[in-house]
């Protein structure tokens, strides 16, 4: 059994540079190495933009075909974010959380599959 621990924000660097913090609840047996966290952020970078020109078109009183169009595209955009998230913590995180017999990673991964397909 796995000891409760504080929530610890640490930091990681990716092997291009790019830095992110993240926290845990609960210390865990599996290391987190992504591999696309900076094309992830310009992605979410770009997105928010779409987004943005969007709630713009809203305010402007544009088409509501246009506007949903693109919102469709906004959405699709995230969607696409979340697969590329979704397949760097397959490749990197459950791998070694399987290595390392951390189950409840693979639970949390279930868990969080469930409400991003929702």
């Amino acid at each position: 059994m796995k000891d409760k621990v504080q929530a610890q924000i640490h930091t990681h660097k990716a092997s291009d540079g790019t830095e992110y913090t993240h926290s845990h609840n609960e210390e865990h047996g599996h290391k987190h190495s992504h591999q696309n966290t900076k094309a992830v952020l310009n992605r979410l970078s770009r997105a928010s933009g779409h987004l943005e020109a969007v709630r713009r078109m809203v305010e402007d009183g544009k088409d509501c075909s246009e506007v949903l169009i693109q919102l469709s595209a906004v959405i699709a955009a995230l969607n696409n974010t979340g697969k590329v998230i979704l397949s760097d913590h397959i490749t990197n995180c459950i791998v070694d959380a399987v290595e390392s017999g951390d189950k409840e990673a693979i639970d949390n991964l279930n868990k969080a599959i469930d409400r991003f397909i929702k």
